[in-house]
């Protein structure tokens, strides 16, 4: 199995774990950049940047190493921490991206049957013509932290749905609320969602929901519901509803009780006979072995790039 694009951030020369083990020799190239072919990337050295374990999955920077530093991180080693007290605290620095070859890999995300919630969505896509996706929800469902729009989660989804459906002509608009919550999705429907004309809308809260002193699981699963019956009714759309993934275990704000926002979604979406992705499940694979701040942006709860890919497979993992 081929992976491409991994992100880690490696400090002090302790070791920073793969996704995978047994990986082959020869196969594994570290650089700069989350692109292969920008024209800045800097391909690091092993031996003299870097060691790896090969057989464990792992790498270190050396003594000598030009890879960034991540114990420089101002919220490197901290628990407990409030961002708002480190203005310069983003993981986008410190970066690496890696690409190697497994001879140990498993599926990001496991096949997810959605037929019957979006019967609609697959005769238009095969039948061709204009198709609009709208994405709706917070600052992550916004296409936070991705490097460009191209990379955004919604927009590689948008373009494999039109690998899949060549006759189709399909759109990718976001019509999000970054730093808000469900219940402002419900509330500032008609200045942000209600002035478009979706065909599919993918919906994502959670992550602010699920902070200090906001929305209880179960008032999230009802305004969940809500807002796939507004849709319904006003739109006239399918909708896919997909959950969330945990932000840093040591921040602040977090109540760190994100599983039971992604079961809130994923019962909503049974409740109301929607499409469910899920993304909290992909994120629990990769985690068991790779830290979270490999695959935060922020070092809080916005994906890099690498993370936004893994929201994307678990949208492909859909099959309807």
């Amino acid at each position: 199995m081929q992976v491409q694009g991994e992100s880690l951030v490696l400090a002090l020369n302790a070791p920073a774990t793969l996704c995978f083990d047994r990986v082959i020799e020869g196969s594994l190239v570290v650089r700069s950049t989350y692109l292969a072919d920008r024209e800045d990337s800097i391909v690091y050295q092993e031996g003299t940047d870097y060691v790896v374990d090969y057989a464990q999955g792992t790498m270190a920077r050396t003594q000598t190493s030009t890879l960034p530093d991540f114990a420089s991180n101002a919220l490197y080693g901290l628990k407990d921490f409030d961002h708002t007290q480190f203005p310069e605290c983003s993981n986008h620095p410190f970066f690496v991206w890696v690409d190697y070859t497994t001879a140990n890999g498993s599926p990001w995300a496991l096949p997810n049957d959605q037929a019957l919630a979006l019967a609609s969505t697959r005769a238009r896509l095969e039948a061709g013509g204009p198709f609009r996706i709208v994405s709706y929800g917070d600052s992550i469902t916004a296409g936070g932290e991705a490097s460009t729009p191209e990379r955004r989660f919604q927009a590689m989804f948008g373009t494999y749905l039109q690998d899949q459906f060549p006759r189709a002509e399909i759109e990718v608009e976001d019509a999000s609320i970054s730093g808000y919550a469900s219940a402002q999705g419900i509330e500032w429907w008609d200045k942000y969602i209600g002035t478009t004309n979706p065909d599919l809308v993918l919906m994502g809260w959670g992550m602010n929901d699920h902070n200090v002193g906001n929305t209880e699981p179960e008032q999230f699963h009802e305004n969940l519901v809500t807002l796939v019956g507004m849709i319904r009714e006003r739109k006239a759309a399918e909708v896919i509803l997909f959950s969330a993934f945990p932000p840093n275990d040591d921040w602040h704000y977090g109540t760190h009780r994100m599983g039971l926002y992604a079961e809130a979604t994923q019962q909503a979406a049974a409740d109301t006979a929607c499409a469910y992705v899920d993304v909290w499940s992909t994120w629990q694979m990769v985690l068991r072995r790779k830290d979270q701040s490999s695959l935060l942006g922020n070092n809080i709860n916005h994906p890099n790039d690498f993370g936004h890919w893994l929201y994307e497979q678990a949208f492909e993992a859909m099959r309807f």
